[in-house]
Order: structure tokens, then sequence, then C-alpha cells
């Protein structure tokens, strides 16, 4: 791949499950890199997009605001995550996306990543199963909103975030960073800031899981995922990870 290529792009390319043929269609596109930082919108609800952004660096979440003001969280964003490929198909984006950590993207045009699809089916079949994987992660979240309570909705989150960065070779064994505030991840659990904190307490006091600041240590998977009730199928990865 050209040298010239930005060092996050080839780390993220290289950690994706692709050949090495998809990989190096992506890398000779043209993107274009740019640093967000932490609490600004990468992409304003709204928002007639003409390019494709990828998360290189960071963490972010797609958002939508109610008209009084509320804000809720939908589907949390980790590096090597696209950022809007439905925006292939929509004229104009039904949310937007915040960069919860300072965050690094590429972007690349539409036109380009669709002549790429069209000349390279396998590019096609992974634009494909991206989208389809990011249904599935927004109908199991309607889910854990709809039936869990908040206890067991933020431990389905942190085994689902700790297998994401797993697979993007990101954490060690199942330690990770997983650096929001309490009022993010109100908003991405449905809850009051209250609440979440007591349902982090409870958390904690299982013994499951260790949760200081941006640090998590899950002390035992099965019991939390049992916890949970966590089925990590939606997901699409290899089973052995867990």
């Amino acid at each position: 791949m050209d040298s010239a290529i930005p060092a996050p792009l080839l780390a993220v390319l290289d950690r994706k499950e692709t050949t090495q043929k998809v990989r190096a269609v992506l890398a000779s596109l043209p993107w274009r890199t740019q640093a967000v930082d932490d609490g600004r919108e990468i992409i304003p609800e709204g928002f007639r997009p003409s390019e494709c952004c990828l998360l290189l660096e960071g963490m972010a979440a797609n958002m939508r605001y109610l008209a009084n003001g509320d804000r809720q969280l939908t589907t949390l964003h980790v590096p090597g995550d696209f950022l809007d490929l439905h925006g292939l198909f929509l004229k104009v984006l039904d949310h937007g996306v915040l960069a919860l950590t300072d965050c690094q993207i590429a972007a690349v045009r539409h036109d380009d990543l669709r002549s790429a699809a069209l000349e390279n089916p396998e590019v096609s079949d992974l634009i494909s199963t991206k989208i389809a994987r990011g249904s599935a992660i927004q109908s199991m979240w309607i889910v854990c909103m709809g039936r869990k309570d908040p206890v067991r909705r933020i431990g389905h989150l942190v085994c689902e975030i700790c297998l994401r960065l797993r697979a993007q070779r990101l954490g060690e064994g199942y330690r990770f960073e997983f650096p929001v505030t309490q009022a993010e991840l109100a908003d991405l659990a449905g809850l009051s800031v209250v609440h979440t904190n007591r349902a982090l307490q409870e958390l904690r006091s299982t013994g499951f899981v260790a949760w200081q600041g941006a640090n998590v240590v899950i002390r035992n998977w099965s019991s939390l995922a049992s916890f949970a009730g966590f089925d990590q199928t939606y997901l699409g990865l290899d089973r052995g990870m867990a």
C-alpha cells in the first residue's frame, strides 16, 4: 500500500476481517482525513451526504434530538465502523453523528465508493454486511431498551463493546477503555443520569465488572453475559472471540 496513505487508515484496514484485495481497493480510494473534537457533531442531523465516513480513532454515536431538546444516542461506533453507509441510498440522513471522544475520520466520496463496489463484488459484499450488522445492532437495542432493566441493559452494552473492540484488536482480553461520560451513557441507555449512576453501582456490586473512570474490566465473562442475557449472534462475529 502507498506510504502516503494516512497511518490510522492503514491500521483500520489492517484490522478488518477482509481479504487483502478488498483492503487494497479501499486503501486506493481518495480518502479525506479529518480530526473532530470531543463533543462536536461529525455529521449533523438532516444532512445531505455526498461522502461516507470511516471512524479511524475514538468513539462516536448516532443521535436524535426531540422537539423539547432531549437527546437519544441510538448506536455506538468504534474504530473501523462506517458512520453513514446508508447515506449511499438515502438523500437526507434522519439522524446526526456525535463525537464522544476526540476522533479522527476518513471520508470518501459516494461516487468513488460506488465505483469500487461495482468493479469489486467483495467490496459490495462488505458494504452490505456492514449495513446489515448496523441494522441488527439497532434491532437488538430496541429489545434492550424495551425489555431489559437498567442494570442488565448496561451490562449488555459492556459485553457488546468488549467484543466489538476485540474484533478491531483494541483492548486486551476483557479489559478495554470506554471513555464516555455518565450523561452520554445515560443517553445511550435511555435513562436519567441518576438512574444510570444507580445502575452502575448495582452492576459493580455483582462483581462481574470493575469499572473505574474509562477503564472497564470484565472479571467473569460467562456470568456477566448470562446476567445481561447477552447473545453475540447479532454482531456477526466469530463466536470463539468470547
